[in-house]
């Protein structure tokens, strides 16, 4: 007689056949618009590097060199004034605004009820859905990303596998435990998205968004690339 190898879970020990609840959340990013600007320390030893290489460099005849007789008839130069990296919105703080931080990633937040753990009260998460009946966890970070932004033209979704994942315990707000799963996409070719379905929304630095999770903040600051 062979004994079965599954136990089936029971009552009395505490075990229950409810499917654990999953929880898909986006972190939706803009990457840098313009270049950093480099760190005083780095800047530094460029400037020594280049210093050092003029020492060694061929030098060629000034004849050579010598680039006005080889400019052609009609050509004329062109003056060319850099944009601001201080814009408007950095000015006013404007964090509606994709046109702000322009040299940093900047990432949505939501306000409004979040569907993973109702407490009745608004609070800021990130574009989520609660699994249901897709066929993968990405396709679930993707319906949760459609239905803030209307469609997704202009994402792109980095790879099939979550960036990571947190277990929320069951509190006073959450009345059950569950898993989220986060899921990077990145914008795509505009710089203003028409956000629905929320109270409020805010496009925020690595640091910024660190005070709107300040028990968490250990976690993203991990999990998030600045």
């Amino acid at each position: 007689m062979h004994r079965s190898l599954v136990r089936p879970f029971m009552g009395a020990r505490g075990f229950s056949s409810t499917p654990e609840k999953i929880v898909a959340s986006v972190l939706f990013e803009r990457l840098p618009v313009v270049i950093p600007k480099l760190d005083p320390v780095v800047y530094a030893f460029q400037e020594f590097s280049f210093r050092w290489r003029q020492q060694y460099r061929r030098k060629y005849p000034d004849e050579f060199l010598d680039t006005s007789k080889s400019r052609g008839k009609g050509d004329y130069q062109i003056d060319y004034v850099p944009a601001p990296r201080i814009t408007e919105a950095d000015k006013t703080n404007d964090r509606k605004s994709l046109q702000r931080a322009l040299d940093r990633r900047l990432y949505l937040l939501l306000y409004s009820d979040s569907n993973a753990a109702p407490s009745g009260k608004p609070v800021w998460h990130f574009p989520e859905k609660v699994y249901d009946s897709e066929e993968t966890l990405r396709k679930c970070a993707e319906s949760a990303l459609a239905s803030v932004l209307g469609d997704l033209s202009h994402t792109y979704f980095v790879g099939n596998a979550p960036m990571g994942h947190m277990v929320i315990q069951q509190m006073e707000n959450v009345p059950e435990p569950f898993k989220r799963f986060f899921f990077k996409s990145q914008v795509i070719d505009t710089n203003k998205f028409n956000i629905r379905k929320c109270k409020d929304f805010v496009w925020v630095t690595k640091d910024e968004l660190l005070e709107y999770f300040p028990e968490q903040a250990e976690f993203f600051k991990k999990m998030i690339i600045s």
